[in-house]
């Protein structure tokens, strides 16, 4: 069936077929060296300047692995509720790549470092189940094993990057031999309509997982979390598999929801027609949402494993396990629960500070001495849209939680109110100093001193005369007018609510 056929609609693609998903997560590690020599791990750097004779695959090197990285590794495994192997062992992945600079992957075949474990997936509160409580998905993992990644190949001279239509192509090792886990789930079966979501709750609730316990950054932008998105069809009630396809690479939460919805209307159309998926790879296009075939994978491909003669097998010790185990922070879900009944919030509104990622931020604010709904108030609004605004991560903005914590108590006290409490963080965010020094500096204390209110009070009611007569007339909802013609004269600066009392005093002893 051509690429450019009608696509089948989602909902009657989900009513006619069964989705099946499964993902492979491929985590770049946090560690300082490389997984089997001592290069430097960090991301970016000249082409090719963090590299040696071993992670070049030179003849005579020879690989040392990194305990760090194994350690890591087991984190993850104990995290995700995985039995940690007592022996296992390295194996030779062989295929030719102009990014693997040995021709072969030192990785883990049929002896993974962790195996058979779960990670519980909750969907947002749009996805309520019929009595309204969360829906709880499982999704079993298959194996977390650790390996090598590869070097990076970047095609010139194209107009999409890619090697079709290149002049030439360059490869930068830098990334090679730095340690990448690989976590691959089982399939994951009945979600029905729901796959899509289950796939971004999934990737995003393992994203946090590992955040939260230091082993990657979990930068998708950067390539640290790579997931591949595995998606079959089968006729509903029909109790067998389809055939899989399986989309490379997808690199923002988002686009993992988008692929898995494109692969589920393009394999509908496609069994519709009476024609067969075929089992393959898939590029997804971030511009367009949809996928393009990449490479057949209806034959096996012979990678000719076998145990890496360089490297002695893995036996973690038994005590070394639990050690790692003792050390687990809290999990992120146990976390949210605690701090969403700590804080006597919604699911809605902690889904809203999580999306933001704002959860350590808003946890910090309160502890500086915010309320809950202070600490959300600044973080989701006026400091969300500034970071918006700047292209800027949240975390990255140059305020404090503490910083906000004493905006907040300005507010809190009638020093300041939202419009100069604005004003205060754009000059602490401009370098200007604390929020008040900028207080200071900038003349923004709210006015609430009645001599000085008067004046301007007088003014505000002799200009706008029939208002004032509305209000004698007992329309005091008239009064917000003159409220606003006192505030704009004083720049914001004014005590709306005594400047109302004002207002009303003054007219009612006319």
């Amino acid at each position: 069936m051509p690429e450019s056929a009608t696509l089948v609609g989602y909902d009657e693609a989900v009513s006619r077929y069964e989705p099946l998903i499964g993902l492979e997560t491929h985590v770049e590690l946090g560690t300082t060296t490389k997984l089997f020599c001592g290069c430097p791990a960090t991301f970016g750097g000249e082409p090719n300047t963090h590299v040696c004779p071993v992670c070049l695959g030179l003849p005579g090197s020879l690989p040392v692995p990194s305990r760090a990285a194994i350690e890591y590794t087991i984190r993850i495994g104990l995290a995700l509720n995985c039995s940690i192997a007592e022996w296992c062992r390295f194996a030779r992945k062989n295929y030719f790549y102009p990014d693997m600079p040995k021709n072969f992957q030192i990785s883990q075949y049929d002896e993974p470092l962790c195996t058979d474990g779960w990670l519980d997936v909750v969907l947002d509160e749009s996805e309520a189940g019929a009595d309204g409580s969360p829906r709880t998905f499982r999704v079993g993992i298959e194996r977390v094993h650790l390996e090598e990644d590869t070097g990076k190949s970047q095609h010139m001279g194209g107009a999409t990057g890619r090697i079709h239509g290149a002049d030439y192509s360059l490869v930068d090792y830098n990334r090679a031999g730095i340690p990448l886990v690989e976590i691959v789930t089982k399939p994951v079966e009945g979600t029905g309509p729901l796959a899509p979501k289950v796939a971004h709750a999934y990737v995003t609730e393992l994203r946090d997982l590992l955040r939260s316990l230091g082993v990657s950054d979990v930068r998708m932008e950067e390539g640290s979390l790579r997931c591949d998105v595995n998606t079959s069809l089968s006729p509903r009630e029909s109790g067998r598999w389809g055939t899989r396809t399986e989309t490379k690479n997808v690199n923002s939460l988002r686009s993992v929801e988008r692929a898995v919805e494109y692969e589920i209307e393009r394999q509908a159309a496609v069994l519709d027609a009476g024609a067969r998926v075929i089992q393959e790879t898939r590029h997804f296009h971030e511009d367009s949402g949809i996928t393009t075939p990449g490479r057949s994978k209806e034959e096996a491909q012979d990678y000719r494993y076998f145990p890496e003669p360089d490297l002695v097998p893995l036996a973690p010790p038994r005590d070394w396990v639990e050690q790692i185990r003792a050390t687990l922070p809290e999990l992120p879900a146990v976390r949210r629960a605690r701090l969403q009944e700590a804080w006597g919030i919604t699911a809605a509104e902690m889904t809203n500070i999580r999306n933001a990622g704002a959860l350590d931020l808003v946890e910090q604010t309160i502890a500086a001495g915010a309320s809950p709904a202070d600490a959300r108030k600044w973080w989701l609004n006026e400091l969300a849209r500034r970071a918006k605004d700047t292209g800027a991560e949240l975390a990255s903005l140059p305020i404090t939680p503490a910083g906000v914590a004493a905006v907040a108590a300005l507010v809190g006290s009638g020093a300041l109110n939202d419009r100069l409490a604005r004003q205060v963080i754009e000059g602490v965010l401009a370098g200007e100093g604390t929020p008040d020094q900028v207080v200071a500096a900038r003349g923004l204390a709210v006015v609430s001193d009645d001599t000085a209110l008067a004046a301007a009070v007088d003014e505000a009611i002799a200009a706008h005369p029939d208002v004032a007569d509305k209000i004698r007339g007992g329309k005091v909802a008239a009064a917000a007018a003159l409220v606003g013609a006192v505030m704009k004269a004083t720049r914001g600066q004014a005590d709306a609510s005594r400047v109302r009392e004002l207002i009303l005093a003054r007219l009612s002893e006319s």
